[in-house]
């Protein structure tokens, strides 16, 4: 049992040669549940929400399905040299009930629900639900923080204005977000974005809420620690929150999801810009539109499953911590530079 900063005892996940890892509760990677400890640092909770969908449904039973796809995950971070769960106090608080039925009062309940939590000192690593979440996590992180920053990780820009006159959907949080003053207008960026849209007046309107848009495409051009530059260049210092749309993802990586567009990123392109946040002042983040009803072999579970311990690792290492060197491997990452491979090191 590790000891935490403060002199807590930290419960960490169930040892897997004690207990086989398909038995027992799923719990994220197998965490303690958040009754079980005093006070967790940060939180993994479901939302298991999707009234807000345009095309396929299904992302409600997304935080259950990545649940069981996590629970091969292991207690050590190779790729950040990282023990998140000995860091701080980790566990799984179950999940937001909200009225599948009423969008208004559901997103009122979910951003009360994640306000508590959050007031209590706790960080929260949310999984969708469909991306109408977003809007009251964001509202929960101004309550907490003020206007934030936000890196937006999704095929699409979700800042359109209403579907059917509705004003509320998984294709307009961020509209609303500029709107109610919830993000910086400095520092909000669209990453992995691509696909058609209605006309030119969508990049228009993005534009002027301060968004820019580093695209799939750009990612394959440029590379990841080229596009990681741009990022942390853009937040800065500020509080940051990080929300990924699963459908970032090219769908041969995650079919499982909502609306699929070709062309996307890799996971490992995905979870390697998201290790190069490391050291930011993320104060919350979201993973959403998991949609198993279309998911094979657990693809899309496994992929966001990694995505939600990557965003762990980053929180339980905090704001200012520094470079780290993967645990394994040949190259070191120099953001914005090619990474000099002149020795190969580590395990094979």
């Amino acid at each position: 049992m590790a000891t935490g900063p403060d002199g807590r005892q930290l419960v960490g996940p169930v040892n897997a040669a004690k207990t086989p890892r398909w038995a027992g509760l799923g719990t994220f990677a197998r965490l303690p549940r958040i009754d079980e400890v005093e006070h967790a640092d940060i939180a993994v909770v479901g939302i298991p929400f999707d009234a807000g969908v345009s095309y396929r449904s299904g992302a409600r039973f997304g935080p259950n399905h990545v649940r069981e796809s996590s629970r091969l995950l292991r207690p050590f971070n190779p790729a950040q040299s990282a023990s998140p769960f000995a860091l701080c106090q980790v566990a799984d608080a179950g999940d937001l009930v909200a009225n599948p039925f009423d969008i208004s009062e559901a997103i009122d309940a979910i951003a009360t629900g994640a306000s508590e939590l959050m007031d209590v000192g706790t960080k929260l690593v949310s999984i969708g639900g469909d991306h109408t979440i977003a809007l009251p996590l964001l509202r929960a992180a101004h309550k907490a923080h003020g206007p934030v920053a936000l890196l937006h990780f999704d095929a699409h820009l979700d800042t359109w204005d209403t579907y059917f006159g509705a004003e509320y959907t998984h294709g307009t949080p961020f509209r609303r977000a500029h709107e109610e003053g919830l993000i910086d207008p400095d520092a909000v960026m669209h990453v992995g974005t691509r696909g058609p849209l209605y006309g030119t007046q969508d990049l228009d309107d993005d534009e002027r809420f301060g968004f820019g848009i580093v695209s799939s495409a750009d990612v394959m051009r440029r590379g990841v620690d080229s596009v990681v530059a741009v990022l942390r260049d853009k937040v800065g210092d500020r509080p940051l929150y990080v929300s990924l749309d699963i459908d970032v993802l090219d769908p041969a990586h995650a079919p499982g999801t909502g609306t699929p567009e070709a062309g996307g990123m890799t996971s490992r392109e995905t979870l390697e810009i998201l290790r190069g946040l490391r050291g930011l002042n993320i104060v919350g983040c979201d993973v959403v539109e998991v949609s198993p009803a279309y998911d094979h072999a657990e693809l899309t579970g496994i992929a966001a499953a990694h995505v939600v311990y990557e965003m762990l690792t980053l929180l339980a290492l905090g704001p200012g911590a520094a470079p780290g060197s993967p645990a394994y491997g040949i190259s070191e990452t120099t953001y914005g530079e090619s990474a000099e491979q002149d020795e190969p090191g580590g395990r094979v």
